[in-house]
């Protein structure tokens, strides 16, 4: 008897642990498609802007391109913005311009983001003479537009320094006090060519795939880590091609549609993101949706429309 008292607790137990996870499923498919609608919802009616006066904004590579308008675009909007950039002419350049515009709250230091020692000599520096930084804008990136194998050794290992391994010094050197206050936001520049290789691009485009993998998992281990507590904030942005220089031979075959953006646009749908706390944002919004409809498609209908539309870039070399 009392063996079968025991068996009909285990079948009770094990009744209502079905019952549990089937309730589990039931909530959580309510959550997806609640926040599928939320997303469409998003999609008419954007997000409201949150106001960025008195934040201290810190641009890598901020001497030039987009990172000169990203400084630009903050300080106009009372944000505090300390640029960063390697070449201290230009970075000083771009501290002076936003001066003669009535901003008087903006830093200029030298800084190679490549060189972790410097990192974190120049970001002791920053919080002394500033303070905690609550917006880090990764944007310093270079690339070489040569075939793989007209690579040297120096540049391949240069472009993955500056472009990925730098944004773990800066987020060494930032982050702690973000999590200190609960409180910051992340944004970081990637790129469209993060969802497709392309030619000349061996080098560049896996470490604008660093860069989007890097955010997501970082704001998903804040995320664990705080028990969804995290208000710390990650953009990762995805621009198609840019008017910057860096790309001094473009191959476009519809200009109208395809023709490239100037910084000053790029720059402004940037913040436009943060304010608005996107995390993942193309610019143009809609091939990040294009990008990632497009890799379900078979290899060959994929590469049917790369060749359809022959756009990327001529080598250098």
């Amino acid at each position: 008897m009392e063996a079968n008292v025991m068996d009909g607790d285990r079948e009770t137990m094990k009744n209502t642990h079905i019952l549990y996870l089937l309730m589990e499923i039931l909530v959580l498919l309510l959550k997806v498609i609640y926040y599928i609608f939320e997303s469409m919802y998003h999609l008419i009616v954007p997000l409201k802007k949150k106001n960025v006066a008195g934040e201290i904004v810190l641009i890598t590579g901020a001497g030039h391109g987009i990172g000169k308008e990203l400084a630009i675009g903050y300080a106009s909007l009372g944000a505090t913005v300390v640029c960063w950039d390697i070449n201290e002419k230009t970075n000083n350049e771009t501290m002076n311009d936003i001066k003669k515009i009535g901003r008087q709250s903006v830093y200029a230091y030298k800084c190679d983001v490549a060189n972790r020692e410097e990192v974190f000599r120049v970001a002791e520096k920053v919080k002394k003479e500033v303070g905690d930084v609550t917006i880090l804008v990764n944007n310093a990136g270079i690339a070489f537009v040569k075939s793989f194998q007209n690579h040297s050794l120096d540049e391949i290992a240069r472009v993955i320094d500056v472009n990925v391994t730098a944004q773990y010094w800066t987020l060494k050197a930032f982050l702690p006090s973000m999590i200190k206050n609960n409180y910051g936001h992340i944004v970081a520049l990637s790129s469209v060519t993060a969802f497709i290789g392309a030619h000349c691009g061996t080098v560049y485009c896996p470490t604008k795939s660093a860069t989007k993998v890097l955010m997501e998992a970082m704001s998903e281990e804040l995320r664990a880590l705080s028990n969804g507590k995290s208000s710390i904030k990650f953009t990762t942005v995805y621009p198609t091609l840019v008017h910057t220089g860096m790309c001094k031979k473009p191959k476009i075959r519809f200009p109208r549609i395809m023709g490239g953006l100037s910084p000053q646009y790029v720059a402004s749908a940037i913040i436009d993101a943060q304010r608005r706390n996107y995390k993942d944002r193309s610019i143009p919004f809609h091939y990040l949706f294009i990008s990632n409809l497009i890799r379900y498609l078979p290899d060959k209908a994929l590469l049917s429309i790369l060749d359809f539309f022959d756009s990327g870039v001529y080598p250098e070399d």
